[in-house]
């Protein structure tokens, strides 16, 4: 992999496990040095890290839940210390669940809304003075932001206010040279989301996406993250305000 980001710092929110994961390894391979959060600690966040030692960079993977301000303000307060500055933010944390809409919990419905959309006015907000012109903010959205599907009106709504605010701050933030895009992936499949199903399921889900889906296949983590270090990079240096879909032709 060209080291593209050589030299940079690219913070990375949910970037231990699935797509987040492949994200931190790849901005790292890419010659950043990455700064990942995470939520809960366990084995995934060992070999995480034993893979990060092996890649050349300053990395660092630090305890944080995105949703809470004084630990976004620890967490930028870290990154500014050790640092000074930011090249790009990829915020990937997000939650979801399988909820009727009429039985949907406020409860719920603020810890959907608040991973994915409020965890992103926290991190940005707090990281402004950290990006400079040629920063790149990049958010992962969803496909399901503009079609919107059963069982998730929340998810679906916090996926689709990312696009407002994206919107937003490409305007504001563009002329100081900072750009914010979305990457929405369409249907990926992760290790977590594959161990979940028992192999009947699995045969079931793939057969019905795979009409609906263009290319025939799942996406896998790596498709969304070289769209993501594609718009970290120069290459998309006169690229902002874009909502790019990554879902295989759905």
């Amino acid at each position: 992999m060209s080291q593209e980001l050589s030299g940079k710092t690219v913070l990375v929110t949910g970037g231990s496990r699935g797509i987040g994961r492949e994200i931190t390894l790849g901005v790292a391979r890419a010659g950043a040095n990455v700064v990942s959060c995470y939520r809960q600690e366990g084995e995934h966040i060992e070999t995480l890290a034993g893979e990060l030692k092996n890649i050349p960079g300053d990395h660092r993977l630090v305890p944080a839940d995105v949703t809470v301000p004084d630990e976004v303000e620890q967490l930028v307060a870290g990154v500014r210390d050790n640092y000074g500055s930011l090249h790009g933010i990829v915020h990937n944390a997000g939650v979801i669940s399988h909820v009727p809409f009429g039985k949907l919990p406020l409860a719920e419905w603020n810890r959907v809304v608040d991973t994915s959309l409020t965890a992103a006015y926290l991190i940005v907000n707090r990281a402004l003075p950290l990006l400079s012109e040629g920063s790149s903010v990049v958010a992962i959205g969803s496909r399901v932001a503009t079609v919107g599907i059963p069982l998730r009106a929340h998810y679906t709504a916090a996926k689709s206010a990312l696009i407002g605010l994206v919107r937003g701050l490409t305007k504001e933030l563009g002329p100081s040279g900072i750009r914010v895009n979305l990457v929405s992936p369409g249907m990926i499949e992760t290790p977590e989301a594959a161990a979940k199903l028992t192999p009947e399921q699995r045969r079931v889900y793939e057969e019905r996406y795979a009409e609906i889906i263009a290319m025939g296949r799942f996406g896998r983590p790596r498709d969304i993250a070289e769209a993501v270090l594609f718009l970290l990079s120069d290459r998309s240096a006169y690229i902002t305000g874009e909502n790019i879909n990554v879902d295989g032709g759905i």
